[in-house]
């Protein structure tokens, strides 16, 4: 005779290895907290609309209640032959109080209840996952606002092109993360929407109310049609699609601490609490924490593309395949707060190299653009300033000089429009400075665009809260 819960029309049981297989109570545990407030709200609507008694139902909420206790405590133990979270503490209730733990499960399914559950735990994640983007924002725009004259090459093709300001640099991921943010603020229209209620896939027979349900455990509003609510996981699609893009800047940012902390570039030391020796090399400081972010970046992306795989092709409602949803949304989870808390903590605690990145700018060609843009100033169609100072570097590479070597001699000879105040605009600073077009790198661009950051922050803060 089988002891499973839903055991009545079977006559023999599976062996130990094949429920080891189909359980998953090692992971969907992590669904606890959620699984009992989700079942509190459902004894108290079922309760509300008199299909159990008033006494059935205190008697079901203070066992919940002192489950939810032992869970927070880590006192529940979990058993492989009851499956899964839902089973695993429908019993242990059962134990506490008695036969009238079963009536719990009136009106509902491990459909929707397991969909409940998920949407719960994803809202809790991705309201944390906001705050925890906050501080990453909060750690550029500290350093971005220490550093708006510092001056640095910037790049195109891994290849010195302009010299821009370091707060430039650091805020265009400071709005990258804002996007991030956007992203996941909307994904929780769709996440806040409850499922419970909903049955294995037709409703139920109970005089049961949706709504109430949903107002108690805080959404926003139910899903319409039953089918879709067992069957929908595009919330955590999207969750999973919005974390990817997310990891993906956050890997950007992790090469770039990697190149700039390189003996090559010099730019920035990184802390010692976020670096590493080596085993065998005593002189070794290596940014392992911005390499692992990098490289976390690859399983983030295969949950999504895992999840997206295991639902391709499944018919309506709910399916056995749909249990491996929730690991790749766990993993997710972990692996998004984790590397938000260190690259907070790694921008807060770098020290920048002002010296040598102002260094870098000086011996090489990034200052080209300045002539062209200067004999273009003055009449010059920019093609024609372009194939001129195109001429002068090539000039300088033979030489083995740079551009503010030349002499006024060498300039007039390519253009009579070249005057002394050349050398001026050859000045990276300068250079810089002068950049002034809305979103470019000018220190005064700059001051704007802290500002507006700054106004962002506290409006998005308030709204997660």
């Amino acid at each position: 005779m089988s002891k499973k819960l839903w055991g009545g029309r079977f006559t023999k049981s599976a062996e130990e290895w094949v429920d080891e297989f189909g359980a998953s109570i090692s992971f969907d545990q992590e669904l606890v907290l959620e699984d009992i407030d989700g079942s509190i709200a459902h004894v108290t609507m079922l309760g509300k609309c008199g299909i159990i008694s008033e006494l059935e139902t205190d008697t079901i909420k203070e066992g919940l209640k002192t489950l939810k206790e032992k869970a927070k405590n880590g006192e529940l133990e979990y058993s492989v032959k009851l499956e899964d979270i839902h089973l695993n503490l429908e019993s242990q209730l059962t134990d506490i109080i008695g036969p009238v733990g079963g009536k719990l499960h009136t009106g509902r399914s491990r459909n929707d209840q397991v969909a409940t559950d998920m949407h719960l735990y994803l809202r809790n994640q991705v309201n944390l996952i906001i705050e925890l983007v906050v501080e990453m924002q909060e750690a550029l725009l500290n350093q971005a606002k220490q550093h708006v004259e510092t001056i640095m090459p910037g790049y195109t093709h891994l290849q010195r092109a302009q010299p821009i300001s370091f707060a430039h640099h650091l805020m265009a991921y400071f709005w990258m993360l804002q996007r991030d943010k956007d992203r996941l603020t909307e994904s929780l229209k769709r996440i806040n929407i409850s499922p419970l209620g909903a049955g294995a896939l037709a409703g139920t027979t109970f005089p049961i109310d949706r709504e109430y349900t949903a107002h108690l455990l805080g959404f926003e509003g139910i899903y319409e049609n039953s089918l879709d609510a067992v069957s929908d996981r595009d919330f955590i699609l999207e969750f999973m699609s919005s974390s990817s893009i997310l990891m993906m800047h956050l890997s950007r940012l992790a090469e770039e601490i990697i190149l700039w902390s390189s003996q090559e570039f010099r730019f920035i030391e990184l802390d010692d609490s976020f670096s590493t020796g080596s085993s065998i090399m005593p002189q070794k400081k290596n940014p392992d924490m911005a390499e692992l972010i990098r490289g976390k970046t690859g399983r983030v992306y295969g949950n999504l593309v895992g999840l997206l795989t295991v639902l391709k092709g499944l018919p309506l409602a709910y399916n056995k395949d749909m249990q491996e949803d929730k690991e790749g949304m766990f993993d997710t989870v972990k692996t998004l707060v984790g590397s938000l808390k260190i690259f907070a903590g790694m921008l807060n605690t770098m020290k920048v190299n002002k010296a040598q990145m102002e260094s870098a700018t000086k011996n090489d060609f990034s200052n080209a653009t300045e002539l062209a843009d200067y004999l273009s100033g003055k009449g010059l169609p920019f093609r024609e300033a372009h194939e001129i100072v195109g001429q002068l570097v090539l000039a300088c590479v033979k030489k083995n000089c740079f551009l503010v070597d030349l002499t006024m001699e060498e300039f007039k000879e390519a253009s009579h429009l070249f005057e002394d105040d050349i050398y001026k605009v050859l000045n990276p600073v300068t250079a810089v400075q002068r950049r002034n077009s809305a979103g470019g790198t000018g220190f005064e661009q700059i001051r704007k665009a802290l500002e507006k950051a700054e106004m962002v922050l506290p409006q998005v803060t308030e709204s997660v809260k």
